[in-house]
């Protein structure tokens, strides 16, 4: 009992010298091919203006940027 507790304990400890970031990694930026950014767009005009998706589509063109900022 007195083995497991001390491989507990040295386990504990020695994870607290791991080095910790404060601030989080950047998230990846997937590259999307040509012929697929044109068929997104061509579809993108099917949608009706002002409508969810749009609006969630625009926050996601921002958050792309952001990522990419953040990896730069």
């Amino acid at each position: 009992m007195r083995l497991s507790a001390g491989l507990l304990i040295a386990g504990l400890l020695s994870s607290a010298c791991v080095p910790v970031r404060s601030d989080p990694p950047c998230p990846p930026v997937v590259a999307y091919p040509l012929e697929v950014q044109r068929a997104a767009a061509a579809e993108l005009l099917l949608l009706p203006e002002g409508g969810a998706v749009t609006r969630m589509l625009s926050d996601y063109a921002v958050m792309r940027e952001q990522a990419r900022l953040c990896r730069s």
